[in-house]
């Protein structure tokens, strides 16, 4: 188990230093899109002062032919527009797929300082959410991202929302 003062220490050399407290930001509006299509990524610079969230979606609504392309949409999509205060998330594929490691690293090195949070789905345990900050950490270092990208756990699971104590607590960077 952590110590108490291991929490607000980085998990990797040259990341930024874990939130002692999570911001609050207001949620009311989220704005779910599947950045694959090019019409719905045009609609964004519109859309950002409209709502509180931005999330670029990766997992279940995109069909597996279109993963790729919404990546790299998404990462277009982060880079080409100014969000203010409205913030950015993404809801990556879940740890078993065979997109979720390129999804994190490409995500995070191309585009990290303006991610605000990484929605992860069908976590089950504290050790995805473990898992996930760890390498967090190691790619906010590498990239030079300078506030730290929180988590956002999905339960989705019977074992998920046996754990949901543990998943809540297994990390600073959990946002819900």
């Amino acid at each position: 188990m952590k110590t108490y003062r291991s929490f607000y220490k980085p998990l990797a050399i040259g990341a930024p230093t874990p939130f002692a407290e999570p911001p609050v930001a207001l949620e009311r509006m989220i704005h779910f899109v599947p950045p694959h299509i090019e019409k719905m990524r045009a609609k964004i610079p519109q859309i950002i002062s409209q709502v509180d969230v931005i999330l670029g979606n990766l997992e279940d609504a995109i069909p597996a032919d279109e993963k790729l392309n919404a990546r790299e949409g998404f990462i277009q999509m982060a880079n080409e527009n100014d969000y203010g205060s409205t913030k950015l998330w993404t809801r990556i594929n879940s740890l078993e797929s065979p997109w979720v490691l390129d999804d994190i690293t490409e995500i995070v090195t191309r585009c990290g300082n303006k991610l605000d949070v990484i929605m992860l789905p069908k976590v089950n345990g504290p050790w995805d959410i473990h898992y996930l900050d760890q390498l967090l950490a190691q790619l906010e270092a590498k990239a030079g991202v300078t506030k730290p990208i929180q988590i956002h756990a999905i339960l989705e699971t019977a074992e998920g929302v046996n754990n949901v104590e543990a998943i809540a607590t297994a990390s600073l960077a959990c946002t819900g």
